[in-house]
């Protein structure tokens, strides 16, 4: 089986066989590399809808060239708690990062993001994030306020009476929460344009339709949501090995 990092020539026929509508697990077995390796390659380079094979062979070029200069010692690079590689740690941040960027978060959000949610504490401080992420306290503190608008973090004080930043499971909930308002008031403002442009007229019945099913996912979501609020806490312990 080969090793080491892909060719590319193997990134074109991985782009080929996106483009076939082939699965992960099939590209895989015709490189005869692992699956992982196809879905990390493909995920951290734009997605199965956005990848190019010469511009993914470009950015790992870069990637591996930034590898090669000296870098501060920082976070990233410290020994990681319960063993764990501390690449497959950096890839696994790196990768999230993209998908979330894929979702329509700006990069700097979904590194912090991302950063948090690896975290063991799902949380941290702004000095921490600068030393963790190696960019400036202000680009940090502008990704906060985004994603403090969103709902997608939370402010804290520690023992110390410093401010932390957090996304943890309650984080979660909330954010899909404020989704499915969000999308409800889509619904009510879609279905105002009814009685102004006349609901037995092709762009009447057509905003109905669509305040009609953004009322069934808002709705849908919350109820979902509800339901499935104990499995953002539960354990390890919790879970049935029969399942």
């Amino acid at each position: 089986m080969p090793g080491g990092r892909l060719t590319q020539s193997e990134r074109q026929q991985i782009a080929m066989g996106l483009a076939d509508g082939l699965a992960y697990a099939e590209i895989a077995r015709r490189l005869e590399r692992p699956t992982s390796t196809v879905t990390r390659e493909v995920m951290r380079n734009g997605g199965p809808t956005g990848y190019r094979a010469d511009l993914a062979h470009r950015a790992t070029e870069r990637r591996a060239h930034r590898r090669r200069r000296p870098t501060p010692r920082h976070a990233n690079t410290l020994p990681q708690p319960y063993g764990r590689d501390i690449e497959a740690v950096r890839e696994f941040e790196e990768t999230l990062t993209t998908v979330f960027i894929q979702t329509g978060t700006p990069t700097m959000m979904a590194r912090v993001m991302a950063c948090l949610l690896v975290s063991d504490s799902a949380s941290l401080t702004a000095a921490e994030l600068v030393e963790r992420l190696q960019v400036s306290p202000a680009s940090v503190s502008k990704a906060i306020a985004f994603l403090e608008s969103q709902n997608l973090v939370r402010r804290e004080r520690d023992e110390g009476r410093r401010e932390r930043y957090v996304m943890d499971s309650g984080v979660m909930y909330e954010s899909m929460m404020a989704s499915a308002r969000g999308t409800a008031q889509v619904a009510a403002t879609t279905r105002q344009g009814v009685a102004v442009l006349g609901p037995a007229t092709p762009a009447g019945t057509r905003l109905e339709n669509i305040a009609r099913f953004m009322d069934y996912v808002s709705e849908s979501l919350i109820r979902a949501s509800e339901q499935a609020r104990d499995i953002l806490y539960s354990t390890s312990a919790d879970s049935d090995p029969g399942q």
